[in-house]
């Protein structure tokens, strides 16, 4: 079965209530699809107008449906009407065999009054329809595609506007205005990637206790060249930091090996030689975990090609957003961590660690410079499927 590229915007009320990683995780465990891009959109009036009179005249969805949903898109999806700030929307781009019909059946029926939390709508989403048949109340939680002509209609339409209406949405309505608002940056890391799992969303869930607000997504493969910027501090560090570890490592190393003990000023000469060395073998390990490839091995164009792994940047935006952040992140070391930190919870090691984050709003415009998380990704893979 050929493989199809199959979309799930995360509703502006999901997002808002921080629904945002219970509903990625269910989507990536559910269906063993790779998640292949991410982009945060503010819908203009435009694209929320053209995509209601889209889904009112979708034919796979009764008349009744289609129209509660394009009226549904009218009042959430545009600007608020008080202020003209945007809200957000996320859109999220699955690939894999089967894939239209695994989202949609993850996403479950819009159905009246459900109870069950089989599907993402069961658990996130309300329809309340009275006893007289009349709709009280709807919130879908996410919008797909029933089949493939939707599909690409619905990506094709919002591909049109992702230059426009898409990227950091940080004039959101309900980021914070009460204060200085900063943006941080944070990597859910590849190892959380190896295979389709609920752990990128368990760690987005973990950070929604920060009270931020997700304002970009991007699902990012990291070139050699940007790892060895965005890491090149810790390199200098680890060069440093290393020399006393690597002087008793070598020391306590020869004297095994020679029957002989080694003078304390051989033991630091040997720090001084090899520390660097070794910091060095540190941050090629660091580059290779988060790139797929060895950068003392690659060539000046290899370095520069996307990576071979995975990772997902978000951008959190709120008052003191890079120590809220950091706190419910945890020290680099996992062991270290307190309980309830995403390193406590999902970290393995100081390298395997689950994910990073700025750990100053100086690093976090700096390394957000590298990943660019604004970057348009998802129509590359719309024009891939579905041509321009």
């Amino acid at each position: 079965m050929a493989a199809e590229l199959a979309f799930a915007l995360i509703n502006p009320y999901s997002i808002a209530k921080s629904r945002t990683g219970g509903i990625i995780g269910r989507f990536m465990s559910r269906t063993g699809l790779e998640i292949v891009a991410a982009r945060m959109f503010g819908p203009g009036r435009e694209l929320a107008q053209a995509y209601a009179d889209r889904l009112r005249t979708d034919p796979e969805r009764d008349e009744r449906m289609r129209n509660i949903l394009a009226d549904y898109v009218l009042r959430a999806y545009g600007p608020d009407p008080a202020t003209g700030r945007r809200r957000r929307v996320m859109m999220l781009l699955f690939e894999g065999d089967n894939a239209i019909e695994k989202i949609s059946r993850v996403a479950g029926s819009v159905r009246p009054n459900a109870e069950a939390g089989e599907t993402v709508r069961d658990t996130y989403g309300d329809f309340i329809v009275g006893d007289d048949g009349q709709v009280r109340y709807v919130e879908p939680a996410v919008l797909v595609a029933p089949d493939r002509m939707a599909a690409e209609s619905t990506l094709r339409l919002w591909a049109r506007y992702s230059a426009t209406d898409g990227g950091l949405i940080d004039d959101a309505v309900d980021v914070s205005g009460g204060g200085p608002v900063e943006k941080t940056l944070v990597l859910i890391k590849p190892d959380n990637f190896r295979f389709p799992s609920s752990r990128p969303g368990s760690i987005i869930d973990l950070f929604s206790r920060s009270g931020l607000r997700i304002i970009g997504a991007k699902v990012h493969r990291m070139s050699v060249e940007e790892a060895e910027q965005f890491y090149g501090p810790v390199r200098d560090v680890l060069r440093t930091k290393l020399k006393d570890k690597v002087a008793e490592r070598a020391g306590a190393a020869l004297e095994k090996e020679l029957g002989m003990e080694i003078p304390a000023e051989i033991r630091a000469k040997l720090g001084e030689e090899i520390g660097p060395l070794y910091g060095d073998q540190q941050f090629f390990s660091i580059v290779n975990f988060m790139t797929g490839r060895w950068p003392n091995k690659c060539t000046a164009d290899a370095k520069r090609e996307p990576g071979l792994e995975r990772c997902l940047a978000l951008v959190y935006a709120g008052i003191d957003a890079v120590a809220k952040i950091r706190g419910i992140l945890g020290p680099t070391d996992p062991s270290k961590a307190e309980p309830g930190t995403v390193r406590r919870e999902l970290g393995q090691d100081i390298m395997v660690n689950a994910a990073h984050a700025s750990d100053s709003p100086e690093n976090a415009k700096r390394e957000a410079a590298i990943v660019k998380v604004e970057k348009d990704l998802v129509s590359p893979w719309i024009e891939r499927y579905y041509g321009r």
